[in-house]
């Protein structure tokens, strides 16, 4: 049974390899010369010991971003991997095989469906879980260098889905979001479009829902006249407005603050031109860049447990397709 899978899905893992490995010829060299670059023009000492709002690392960072920021374009390309990964693997496991008629012959020669499901399941997860763990980590020592120079948050929807763990909750999800939709619809095609469909909105809800939710967020709260920046650079800044100094809410979505002992342009106090009185305040939601793996975990969590409730709801199926 196990050479008769590899004999089926061989060409899928060449498919996949030869990706990885085009993947790895692009972000190699060019992950080891914003290294070196980041490191020779004095970046990481600059930012380091001075921070990126000092007027010498502002003119690093700009020639660093216009030498290597065209390649966030890659980025994009990126993050569908892991659902291209579904698309080829999970949708065609059962779809292709009922849709031939193939599956009436196995299951007829002495393979149960259970045995039979076990195997194919479990070596197109192993290769989904092997190939996602490489572009995970891989994709975090590339994109390093371009988030501290873009003075990014690693919580930005961007960055978060491509890099770390969380891919590989991704990819685990649609694979098996693709064999649950095989069973609903024995035909490829129309598998792999509702493994599509599936894939995008779950992803769409737990992002815009769901991952600001994960713990409580933290309160900050910043006069407006303050030497003290309204928000940190790596926090995830859920809400923010302004605030009068009993709570009221002024102006939603927006910071206002002048530098300590400095007036607004008018020469009026900071914020008064705005209709704002002593003791307003910026007012923020966030949560503290150090949450970042914890909050890893719990998205890969989630898809994973995702991802074992489609496949014992998969396996369950099986047993009503004639």
């Amino acid at each position: 049974m196990m050479w008769l899978a590899w004999r089926q899905h061989r060409r899928q893992a060449l498919f996949t390899g030869a990706l990885l490995a085009a993947l790895a010829a692009l972000l190699v060299p060019t992950g080891v010369a914003m290294r070196r670059s980041f490191a020779g023009d004095g970046l990481d000492r600059c930012l380091r010991l001075t921070g990126p709002g000092d007027g010498n690392c502002v003119a690093l960072l700009n020639q660093f971003d216009n030498r290597y920021g065209a390649l966030m374009s890659v980025g994009v390309l990126l993050l569908v991997l892991p659902v291209l990964i579904g698309l080829f693997w999970g949708a065609p496991l059962v779809a292709r095989e009922v849709e031939h008629g193939t599956h009436r012959l196995v299951w007829t020669q002495g393979v149960s469906r259970r045995r039979w499901a076990a195997v194919k399941f479990g070596m197109v997860g192993a290769g989904a879980l092997i190939a996602s763990t490489i572009y995970g980590l891989g994709v975090t020592w590339w994109l390093t260098p371009l988030i501290e120079a873009q003075r990014s948050a690693r919580f930005e929807e961007f960055f978060f889905d491509m890099q770390g763990i969380a891919p590989v909750g991704y990819t685990l999800f649609a694979v098996a979001l693709g064999v649950f939709a095989g069973t609903v619809w024995p035909k490829v095609l129309p598998a792999m479009g509702a493994a599509l469909v599936g894939y995008v909105g779950v992803r769409v809800l737990v992002t815009l829902f769901a991952r600001p939710r994960y713990l409580a967020p933290e309160e900050r709260k910043v006069p407006l006249q303050s030497a003290e920046e309204p928000g940190l650079l790596n926090d995830w800044v859920v809400e923010r407005g302004v605030r009068d100094a009993d709570g009221t809410m002024v102006i939603p979505d927006a910071q206002v603050g002048c530098p300590a002992g400095v007036s607004g342009p008018d020469g009026r106090p900071c914020g008064e031109g705005l209709g704002l009185k002593a003791g307003a305040y910026n007012w923020q939601l966030y949560q503290p860049a150090d949450r970042f793996w914890l909050f890893q975990w719990i998205e890969t969590g989630i898809f994973v447990a995702l991802a074992a409730l489609l496949i014992f709801l998969a396996v369950r199926r099986l047993r009503r397709i004639a």
